[in-house]
C-alpha cells in the first residue's frame, strides 16, 4: 500500500496520543464514577434519546465524571427549565488497496468529524434540540475524491427541531416533532442516519409518536437533506420520504414486532443513472413490511426475520419488488471461559429480469448497509443474495472481537450489482451471465478505553468472482481502518 503523506502521519500521531494521554486521569475519573452510583444514560446514536434528568439534584462536581456539570444545567430556580450539552470527536483512518477492484486505486487518508449539541427543556411539554457538525477528509485520491454524500460537510446544522408534548383525552400524550431530524427504525436495514459515514443523514419535516398500549407508533413526513460540502444544506424537494412505523416488545414472550409502511417520491434526476433496469421517470414507491425478533434464553438462541414488498411506479413502469432477511444466533456461554455467539444469516432482495418494462429491483431506501453486507460497502440490498456467518467473542469484559464471512450472488442475472449507496457497482452486460459476485471476510476489534473513549480496528477483504471477471476489473480488495471516538 502506498506510503503515508504528512497528513496521515499526523493522523497516526493523533490517534496514538488519544490512546496514551488520558490513561492516568481516566482511571481516577472512572473509579470516582463507579463510586458515585449516579443515574446516567448510555450514549446513543440518536443523542436526543438520552435522558440526563437523573442528574437533577446531584452535586455534579462530586459525581465522578468530568462532563456531568454540562450534562444537566438548571436554567431556572425550580429546575423546570434545564439544558444538557454534549457531542463527540471521531477520527477514522482508512487504507485501501484495489478500491473498486482496480489495481490503480490504492490510498490512505483520514476522516474527521466533530459534533456538538444542546438539548433544552422548557417544563415537561416543550423541548428544543440543536446539533452542529463539521466533517472533513484529508487528500482522498480514490474515485469520487472528497465526496459530498459521505466525506465532507464543512460546517452544518445537523439537527434542529422542536418537540411539543400534546396531551390527549384518554390520558395519553403525543410528541410532535418539527424541524431537521435524524431517523432510525428497527434494525436500520431500510432507514438509518448512517453513523458510519462521516456525514450522517438528516431530513427536514415533521414526525409524531405516541404510546398505545404496548405499541409505540411513529408517523413522519419529511424531505431528504443532501449534503453540499461547502454550502448550506437545504431540504431536497425532489426526494420526499414519509411513512408510519409500529413497534412493540412482549416482555413475557420475549418477542418483538415491527410493522411499517414507507413512501418515497423521487424525481428522475435523483435516481442513479441506469438503476432498476428502468426507463427514466419519476419514482413513486411504497414499502410495506414487518419484522419479528426475540430470544429463547433457555436454549441460548436469538433470532430475527424481516420482510417487505414494494409497489408503485417509475415513469410508466409498474414496480413489484421484495426483500427478506433472516438471522439466527447461538451463544456458547463458557467457550474457553468467555462467551461466543455464532450466527448464520440470509439476505435476499429482488432484481429485475430485463431492461425496460416493469421494475422488479428492490430499493433499499436509506439503509445502514455495511452492517449487513460487509464493511467494504461494495454490496447493497438490491438484486442480491447474501449468505453470511460469523462469530462474536468477548475474550475480556471490554474487548469485543467479531469475525464475519459473506458469499454474494445476483438475485437476477439480467440486473446490475448495486453498492451500499444504491448506485450501480457493475452493470449487467451481454454475455456476463454469471450469478457469482464474490465473497467478503470482515474482522472487527472494539475496545472501550473509558466510558468516553472507544477504539475500533477493522480489516476486510473482498474476493472478486466470476461476474467481476466477466465485466472488467477483478482485483481483490483490501480495506483497513482504525477509529478513535471520544464522546461526551
Amino acid at each position: 500500500m502506498q506510503s503515508f503523506n504528512r497528513y496521515n502521519a499526523l493522523a497516526v500521531a493523533t490517534i496514538c496520543a488519544a490512546l496514551l494521554a488520558p490513561a492516568t486521569s481516566v482511571r481516577a475519573e472512572q473509579s470516582a464514577a463507579d463510586a458515585a452510583q449516579v443515574s446516567r444514560p448510555k450514549y446513543q446514536v440518536l443523542r436526543y434519546n438520552e435522558d440526563w434528568s437523573g442528574l437533577a439534584g446531584q452535586d455534579l462536581s462530586q459525581t465522578g465524571d468530568r462532563w456531568d456539570p454540562i450534562k444537566y444545567v438548571a436554567l431556572s430556580d425550580d429546575g423546570s427549565i434545564w439544558a444538557s450539552f454534549g457531542g463527540h470527536v471521531r477520527l477514522r483512518m482508512e487504507s485501501w488497496e484495489n478500491f473498486l477492484s482496480a489495481s490503480t486505486n490504492d490510498d490512505t487518508f483520514l476522516h474527521s468529524r466533530v459534533m456538538v449539541h444542546g438539548d433544552f427543556h422548557f417544563g415537561d411539554r416543550v423541548r428544543v434540540f440543536a446539533e452542529g457538525k463539521s466533517s472533513h477528509v484529508t487528500n482522498r485520491g480514490l474515485p469520487g475524491g472528497r465526496r459530498a454524500g459521505l466525506d465532507v460537510d464543512a460546517l452544518e446544522l445537523q439537527q434542529l427541531f422542536v418537540d411539543l408534548l400534546i396531551p390527549l383525552n384518554d390520558g395519553q400524550d403525543v410528541t410532535l416533532r418539527v424541524g431537521r431530524q435524524e431517523l432510525l427504525f428497527g434494525k436500520q436495514r431500510l432507514v438509518s442516519p448512517l453513523p458510519w459515514s462521516n456525514n450522517m443523514r438528516h431530513w427536514d419535516g415533521v414526525s409524531a409518536s405516541m404510546q398505545a398500549g404496548e405499541w409505540t407508533l411513529t408517523g413522519f413526513a419529511t424531505k431528504f437533506v443532501p449534503v453540499k460540502k461547502y454550502d448550506v444544506n437545504d431540504s431536497d424537494s425532489g426526494q420526499d420520504f414519509f411513512g408510519v412505523y409500529f413497534t412493540r416488545f412482549d416482555e413475557v414472550m420475549g418477542v418483538g414486532t415491527d410493522v411499517y409502511w414507507f413512501g418515497l417520491d423521487r424525481r428522475a434526476t435523483r435516481i442513479p443513472a441506469g438503476s432498476f433496469n428502468a426507463v427514466p421517470g419519476n419514482e413513486e414507491r411504497h414499502t410495506v413490511g414487518g419484522r419479528l425478533w426475540g430470544t429463547i434464553p433457555e436454549q441460548r438462541l436469538d433470532w430475527d426475520v424481516e420482510a417487505a414488498i414494494q409497489v408503485g411506479e417509475i415513469g410508466a413502469a409498474d414496480i413489484f419488488a421484495y426483500m427478506i432477511a433472516t438471522e439466527i444466533g447461538y451463544t456458547f456461554d463458557d467457550w474457553h471461559w468467555f462467551p461466543v455467539r455464532w450466527h448464520i444469516g440470509m439476505d435476499y432482495a429482488s432484481g429485475d429480469n430485463k431492461a425496460g418494462g416493469d421494475v422488479g429491483t428492490f430499493n433499499q431506501l436509506f439503509p445502514l448497509g455495511h452492517a449487513f453486507f460487509g464493511y467494504i460497502d461494495a454490496i447493497g440490498r438490491q438484486n442480491i443474495l447474501d449468505i453470511s456467518t460469523g462469530l462474536t467473542m468477548k475474550p475480556t469484559k471490554k474487548l469485543l472481537v467479531k469475525l464475519t464471512g459473506h458469499a454474494f450472488w445476483r438475485a437476477d442475472d439480467a440486473d446490475a450489482v448495486y453498492n451500499a449507496g444504491g448506485g450501480i457497482l457493475r452493470a449487467a452486460a451481454p454475455g456476463a451471465g454469471a450469478d457469482e459476485i464474490g465473497a467478503e471476510l470482515d474482522m472487527l476489534v472494539k475496545y472501550p478505553f473509558t466510558s468516553h473513549l472507544v477504539g475500533t480496528f477493522g480489516y476486510s477483504h473482498f474476493f472478486a468472482s466470476t461476474f467481476f471477471e466477466q465485466t472488467g476489473r477483478s482485483r481483490d480488495v483490501d480495506f483497513v481502518y482504525l477509529i478513535m471516538q471520544y464522546t461526551f
